[in-house]
């Protein structure tokens, strides 16, 4: 959760690695569904490293084990990996003119 400290800096948000990070009506506000706490990226949430006005702590609505955060991960991870094209995106780009 983000709380109502939020300068909206707009540092946070890219470094989300699950794009967890939005701007909401007024200031960013995180997807629960989405975050991970940067568990299988990180050793510690990127937007806590980098926030400037420590305005993001852990939510209590949403208070998840390491191994429960892994869990959604992984799935993210997978449903990730899914929606790409089975050529990973490039397209068919032939060698002879």
């Amino acid at each position: 959760m983000i709380t109502d400290e939020c300068i909206n800096c707009d540092v946070c948000e890219p470094e989300c690695p699950n794009d967890a990070i939005y701007m909401g009506e007024a200031i960013y506000e995180i997807d629960a569904h989405k975050c991970t706490e940067c568990v299988g990226h990180f050793d510690v949430p990127q937007c806590v490293e980098i926030c400037p006005v420590a305005c993001i702590p852990v939510n209590p609505a949403h208070v998840e084990t390491r191994e429960t955060l892994w869990q959604k991960f992984q799935r993210l991870t997978r449903a990730k990996a899914e929606a790409q094209p089975a050529d990973g995106g490039a397209g068919a780009a032939s060698a002879t003119p």
